[in-house]
């Protein structure tokens, strides 16, 4: 029976299963006695195995199947749920979250038997519950056994040689044309290979931070692997590109290996192979797959030096093997990406209900423009049915939106399992308090933010809770709480990480800067409390004293204000000394639709997102006044700087003497605490937008954030206002 078209079900149905697991386990560690929470899991489990086992994956099957019996037992009385016991489930589960990540990633469930696991499990039954020394040891070595396979394989893949892993790229003719453009143009293209450090652990990020300081540079034209498979983390410990820049070979480097956790960077000119291959295959027509492989790669063999001919077979074998035990098997499998959204049944009613409104308007237009031109030029009834579709259109627009839109339930309710492991891992005991996980974001903002707020947990653990009898010996609960709200405020969502630990000491972090050469002492001490907590989210920057693989890399923060600034959302940092620190995540309720203030700048039309503007003022010339040879105004009690925007955007401004008299039309925008004035010439007034991307060919600057096309064809460009306060 070919299952490939219940995979997408299966994979949904185990994660959910998983997830249900996990929290009952959690529930079970709790209350060992608790018989619904038993039944819970053995159901869970039992129907994890029944899947696993129509859908052919043999080795998750058995694991569950052992999972089921250890339960059964409980179930009937047989034992009672020993401590040690949660620990050996918990494993199990990594091991089928490892099995669902593979099929997922290559439909296959991966060759790893886990068969401590098993003997572990076994050996409970066989003990009556009880946790012993031989049955116990193999599971606490089983999530070493786990990462040793993975471990392996780059190491298999490369041999452990590092090199110019660039040259195997192949390239179409449409990136060919672009590198031909490049050259007409005197830039020069580049072949870069980059490794990352192999205790890393959160790859994608780093080659996120690569590919944004490469962006600065030039243009990337193609990478191996693909920069969504980058995005999705299904590589190994190195990603290839071809690079097109007017810096030198030595100044990109230095900008990749910049980025922290990069182990190491080879950058050399790239000369494109003559596309002479088309020819080559026609002789051996009639050969295995293997064969047609060999001329693909020595073709530019004679083009080479010499020197270069001796070796040109032996690179040419690995991919010939490569491909003869791939065709002897079958070909690699599409890596499957689960992107679907469950939708409650009365929201697609709505949307399809609000379609059939659209085609009646439709008809009802067409019906009033040809009665118009019988009535030579009575435009009342166009008029109406326009607001009609109007009106249809805005409700159409917000149903959308709100099938597009899920719970932040699904990325934090793995975080109380986190918080356990770290609790046992720090030696801390800490409790995890969560709000508001009903909360819905834009599914496309959903998928992102799982990785910044594992940082920020995992940094009030590991930084925020004092050790328990430092917490007691301050007069405070000897169990640390950490707390995690969201809530919806306006067109924003917001996410708040808060703990009631010691708080983010100013002076260690303005030693530490001072320490690594962040800043000078004289800057140090000119900087305000909040200037140094920012310190923290430069690369690398950590006030840790060891290294240890929860914290110390510096890592983790800058991943954070990266990740949640490309989401067109800001951190905000609130911090009591002694007593904890807040974490505030802002972001919109969604990147696809926005409602924006048009101005004009010049004689250019811009868009200002609503949600960021505080009021608009009239401001006299004469009202404006310099403060450290900056411009200001001060409005009911507050100092504001203002921003010219026709000199930020380089725009000609109107330069008539009737201008320079004129009121100044500032508009009042907010970052966090930050608040600053934009200097416009005009305003049009409100407008829904749809945001579109600027797309990677056409480099802009932080200050643009995408662009949208007028109800007149004209394109408006959207300002980001948090990149320019």
């Amino acid at each position: 029976m070919d299952t490939s078209q219940y995979l997408d079900i299966f994979l949904d149905e185990s994660k959910e299963h998983l997830q249900n697991l996990s929290d009952q386990i959690m529930e079970l560690e709790q209350n060992p006695e608790n018989m619904d929470t038993i039944n819970e899991i053995f159901r869970a489990a039992h129907s994890l195995k029944g899947m696993a086992g129509t859908m052919g994956y043999k080795r998750m099957q058995t694991l569950t199947h052992d999972m089921e019996n250890v339960f059964s037992e409980v179930r009937n009385g047989t034992f009672k749920v020993q401590p040690g016991m949660i620990d050996i489930l918990f494993k199990s589960l990594d091991a089928l979250e490892e099995y669902v990540n593979n099929i997922q990633q290559t439909t296959e469930e991966g060759t790893n038997d886990n068969q401590d696991l098993i003997d572990a499990l076994n050996s409970i039954l066989k003990n009556n519950g009880e946790v012993v020394a031989g049955g116990g040891a193999p599971a606490a070595d089983s999530g070493a056994a786990a990462s040793s396979a993975p471990a392996e394989a780059p190491a298999s893949n490369d041999g452990n040689v590092k090199g110019e892993k660039w040259q195997e790229i192949k390239i179409n003719d449409t990136e060919r044309m672009l590198i031909d453009k490049a050259h007409s143009e005197g830039l020069k293209v580049y072949g870069l290979t980059v490794y990352v450090e192999e205790a890393c652990v959160l790859k994608a990020a780093r080659a996120f931070l690569v590919f944004k300081a490469l962006e600065k540079l030039g243009e990337i034209i193609v990478s191996a692997p693909t920069a969504q498979d980058i995005e999705d983390e299904k590589f190994e410990l190195t990603f290839s590109l071809i690079f097109i820049s007017g810096n030198t070979a030595d100044e990109i480097k230095e900008a990749v290996k910049s980025v922290s956790e990069i182990e190491e960077a080879f950058c050399a000119e790239y000369t494109a192979a003559a596309p002479a291959k088309p020819a080559e295959p026609e002789k051996p027509a009639e050969t295995k797959p293997a064969e047609e492989a060999k001329p693909a790669v020595t073709a530019p063999a004679p083009k080479a030096a010499a020197p270069a001919a001796t070796p040109a077979p032996a690179p040419a074998a690995k991919p010939a093997a490569a491909a003869a035990s791939a065709s002897s098997t079958k070909p690699a499998a599409k890596p499957v990406v689960n992107r679907t959204v469950r939708v409650d049944i009365e929201k697609l009613d709505n949307l399809m209900n609000l379609v059939s409104e659209l085609i009646i308007a439709k008809n009802s237009l067409i019906s009033a423009t040809a009665a118009a031109e019988d009535n030579k030029g009575d435009n009342g009834s166009v008029n109406e049915q326009i607001e009609y579709l109007e009106s249809v259109t805005t409700n159409l627009h917000e149903s959308v939106m709100k099938v597009r839109m899920v719970p932040i339930e699904s990325v934090v309710a793995k975080f109380p399992r986190m918080i356990r492991d770290l609790s046992k891992k720090l030696g801390k005991k800490m409790e995890l308090y969560m709000s508001g996980e009903d909360t819905e974001l834009d599914r496309t903002v959903v998928d992102e933010i799982g990785d910044p707020l594992m940082h920020m947990l995992r940094n009030s653990a590991d930084h925020g809770l004092e050790p328990n009898d430092v917490r007691v010996a301050n007069g405070k609960p000897e169990v640390g709480s950490i707390f995690l709200d969201a809530y919806q405020d306006g067109n924003n969502v917001v996410i708040e990480v808060r703990d009631d630990g010691g708080g983010i000491n100013v002076d260690a972090v303005r030693n530490k800067a001072i320490e690594r050469g962040t800043v000078t002492p004289e800057q140090a001490e000119a900087m305000t409390e909040k200037e140094i907590i920012d310190l923290l989210f430069l690369p690398s920057f950590s006030t840790a004293k060891k290294v240890s693989d929860v914290s110390g890399r510096g890592v983790g923060l800058d991943v954070v204000k990266s990740k949640i600034e490309s989401l067109s959302g800001e951190v905000e940092v609130k911090n009591r000394f002694g007593e904890g620190s807040s974490w505030i995540i802002r972001l919109p309720l969604t990147l696809a639709i926005i409602q924006a203030l048009m101005v004009v700048i010049g004689d250019e039309k811009y868009a200002i997102a609503l949600g960021s503007i505080q009021t608009i003022e009239d401001v006299l010339p004469e009202d404006i006044k310099l403060v450290q040879a900056k411009e200001v105004i001060h409005i009911r009690g507050t100092v504001i700087p203002i921003i010219r925007m026709d000199k930020v955007l380089e725009i000609p401004s109107r330069g008539d003497e009737d201008n320079k008299n004129k009121n100044l039309t500032v508009i009042i925008v907010k970052k966090g605490d930050k608040q600053a004035g934009l200097v416009v010439d005009e305003l049009i007034g409100q407008q829904e937008v749809v945001i579109k991307s600027m797309g990677k060919y056409i480099k802009v600057p932080k200050m643009i954030s995408g662009a949208t096309i007028l109800g007149n064809g004209e394109v408006a460009l959207i300002l980001d206002t948090n990149a320019l306060i």
